[in-house]
């Protein structure tokens, strides 16, 4: 199976929904168009299809080595691919001009990251975790050190990761133990371990930038005493380039259930030299960049990895033969018919396919806010910022919650097959269930969701996305084309808004109440979430229709968006039955008992 970048998909949500072409009075939006953003798309799907895709299913074969004195090379092939994306000018595409970068926007950014992730997801980390290093550098740290470290790090010659995790905590990173003692050279000390740092150690660039938590000596207990630090694997000398090398090593890889290709390193820090990025104590704020890039990246690469495994489910059904319809044979001429032609089969494809498109939507959706968050227009620009705090962790849960369960029903179509290593079905498994894991698990989404994020700002967010919403059904609902898209979207905001009032009332008089319902909440958000997605996708595929268009693309789009409404949205009415029952019966079993 060869994987196959969606460039028409994804150049239709940009080009038609979302009509970026609107945009050009918007900060970094000028020399954007929807011919250019075509042509990126068309090339970093060739670039996918041709140079990334083929080293993936070898890549989880062979996986890292790592080899005494840290010393870790990557699979066959991978390297050079790197180095080919590197000269090509990818790595560099959405970072700020003023350090060597392209400066194109998140919204096509995102749509080229779900190809490179959907080609490998292991690959897409390297890139991926240098992105993230690099935004929490340019969002925080002072000149000196942006002019020192950015320019390489935004063409990719220099790699960057993140460094949280310690052996004893992980999500808890007031527990962070990682020690910072001041030099009196402006530089510290950095002695620790950190543990489950992806892409920590690898052979693609000349220097890897670390950005390390960690809590300068003598600083307050738990997490307002942590502090963010950028400690180079080698120092730089005065001209730019790569010195001497620093005190820190891989110290091991971690022998993982999938993403063979990424290096997941144990990291020894011995009195590394490091430079502080902001202020002292205010790590987590700084790291909080890093990591909402982060968590929006897995959101991105769970449901591309779902992508690529529809694909593949796609292919098998429409070449194994096994039985015959239930209508009479489809395949007269051979043994059996394809098992495309079995009602249950297309349900599990249809259902694969309504995630991963709405999804797509979703995250593009997303991305354009982070890129409306730049608007000179302050209402514009704070519209965007509530919405990229509220929706981070609904994309980054949902989608990869979703991104597993396509993946799943993907090996569900490929039978005993998909159980073996001779089809991709099981690659793609393994590899999107760390999705929802890492970058904060997916019940920490919720919680943040419904703990921070919604009682944000007095709940000015979640009340701009109603009243956005309620804009859309009231403009749309008289088209009949579109009532079932329209009427579903209704239906599933007043869920949502019956669960956002469920969540007051009863969240505040006990917190248990608000853990145990904030899954179904998030759930119910996602629904809504896709269902406006498929509602903006249905008005502007059934405009297609109306106006003569015999193009299949857009009557599969209506079809595909059709099951959404029928199958999937009723989901959100069991969310919230759920939801309402609260914690008694989550909290009543005696811990000694389970």
């Amino acid at each position: 199976m060869a994987y196959k970048a969606p460039v028409r998909d994804l150049t239709f949500i940009l080009s038609e929904v979302l009509e970026i072409d609107r945009y050009t009075n918007q900060p970094g939006f000028q020399d954007v168009s929807s011919e250019l953003a075509q042509q990126i798309l068309e090339e970093a799907g060739r670039f996918a299809e041709e140079v990334i895709a083929p080293i993936n299913n070898p890549g989880d074969k062979e996986g890292c080595h790592w080899a005494e004195g840290g010393v870790v090379t990557t699979p066959e092939g991978w390297k050079e691919a790197y180095h080919q994306m590197v000269e090509a000018g990818w790595p560099s595409l959405m970072m700020d001009p003023a350090y060597g970068g392209q400066g194109m926007p998140s919204v096509i950014g995102s749509a080229v990251g779900q190809f490179t992730a959907g080609a490998s997801a292991a690959f897409s980390m390297y890139p991926g975790l240098t992105a993230g290093a690099w935004a929490g550098i340019h969002a925080n740290a002072s000149e000196e050190i942006k002019q020192k470290y950015l320019p390489k790090m935004s063409t990719g010659e220099w790699t960057g990761t993140m460094n949280l995790t310690e052996p004893h905590c992980g999500t808890d990173l007031g527990m962070v133990r990682t020690k910072a003692v001041p030099n009196g050279d402006g530089s510290y000390s950095i002695t620790g371990q950190k543990i489950w740092i992806s892409a920590g150690e690898h052979d693609f660039a000349d220097n890897i930038i670390h950005t390390v938590l960690a809590r300068v000596e003598g600083a307050v207990p738990g997490i307002k005493g942590l502090s963010l630090f950028v400690v180079p694997k080698f120092l730089v000398n005065e001209d730019g380039s790569a010195g001497e090398r620093n005190t820190l090593e891989c110290a091991g890889l971690e022998h993982k259930m999938g993403i063979h290709g990424n290096a997941t390193a144990v990291m020894q820090y011995d009195g590394a030299k490091g430079w502080l990025i902001g202020e002292e104590g205010r790590g987590m704020n700084n790291m909080f960049v890093v990591m909402n890039e982060a968590r929006l990246g897995t959101g991105l690469q769970g449901l591309a990895i779902g992508a690529a495994a529809y694909q593949a489910a796609v292919e098998f059904a429409q070449d194994r033969l096994q039985g015959r319809s239930l209508t009479g044979p489809k395949n007269p001429d051979g043994p059996a018919d394809p098992i495309i032609v079995h009602p249950d089969v297309r349900r599990m494809l249809l259902e694969a396919r309504a995630f991963v498109e709405g999804g797509q939507a979703f995250i593009l959706w997303t991305a354009l806010q982070a890129d409306l968050e730049k608007s000179e227009d302050e209402a514009v620009a704070t519209r965007a910022r509530d919405y990229m705090g509220l929706l981070t962790p609904v994309l980054k849960a949902y989608l990869t919650d979703k991104g597993f369960h396509v993946a799943s029903l993907a090996m569900q179509v490929h039978g005993g097959s998909g159980y073996t290593e001779h089809f991709p079905a099981s690659q793609y498994l393994r590899d999107a269930r760390i999705t929802m894991i890492y970058e904060g698990t997916n019940g920490i989404q919720a919680l943040d969701l419904v703990g921070r994020k919604l009682p944000a700002q007095g709940g000015r967010a979640i009340m701009s996305w109603f009243a956005e919403i309620d804009a859309f059904v009231a403009e749309n609902g008289q088209d009949e084309n579109l009532k079932p898209f329209v009427d579903g979207l209704a239906d599933a905001k007043k869920k949502l808004q019956d669960g956002t009032m469920w969540m007051m009332q009863n969240g505040m008089a006990n917190p248990d109440n608000a853990g145990a319902a904030s899954t179904d909440y998030l759930n119910i958000f996602g629904i809504t979430a896709l269902a406006y997605m498929w509602a903006q996708m249905a008005k502007v595929a059934q405009a297609q229709v109306d106006g003569g268009s015999t193009d299949p693309f857009y009557a599969n789009k209506l079809m595909t968006g059709r099951y959404f409404v029928e199958r999937i949205l009723p989901d959100a009415g069991a969310h919230l039955a759920k939801l309402k029952t609260g914690a008694d019966v989550l909290m009543a079993m005696p811990a000694d008992q389970f």
